[in-house]
């Protein structure tokens, strides 16, 4: 199909069930490279590569924060935290202000695995969106941004 006729059927295609369509197969397709690439590297769920890579990247976290960061439910993130601590790649730390508080640190094990696995994961998904320039790019995030602020309205209504 040439470029042109792809153009004309993407105007005519932008109804609200359409676009969401749209979104849809795209997310899916884009999390099936995700969790192969995540998988392939070693780990065996995608919750448990997030929380060591937030960890990575904000250092220690309070056990709630990082599932609201990892958008993981409360039972979720203790499931995980507790499944990385028996693996050796994270340890729980009580907060010395506040003993209510449970820290999680990354290991030394745990830094070594995830710098290699994110390395790894970050170069697989910048070629995943090579196929956009830098301009597209930037007008993805916009809408990206733009979508996600007016749907968190949405949710708040009624």
């Amino acid at each position: 199909m040439r470029e042109s006729d792809l153009m004309t059927n993407a105007k005519k295609n932008t109804s609200g069930p359409e676009l969401f369509l749209s979104f849809w197969k795209a997310s899916r397709a884009v999390m099936r490279v995700d969790q192969q690439s995540i998988a392939a590297l070693g780990f065996n769920s995608l919750s448990d590569f997030a929380v060591l890579e937030v960890l990575l990247h904000q250092g220690p976290l309070p056990v709630n924060t990082i599932g609201e960061k990892v958008l993981l439910t409360s039972g979720s993130i203790t499931s995980a935290v507790q499944r990385l601590e028996k693996q050796g790649q994270v340890t729980r730390v009580r907060g010395e202000g506040d003993a209510r508080v449970v820290l999680v640190h990354l290991t030394a094990k745990g830094r070594q695995e995830i710098e290699g696995a994110y390395a790894v994961h970050a170069k697989e998904l910048e070629n995943l969106f090579g196929v956009l320039d830098a301009d597209e790019k930037t007008q993805f995030m916009k809408t990206l941004k733009k979508i996600r602020q007016h749907a968190l309205k949405q949710n708040t209504k009624g």
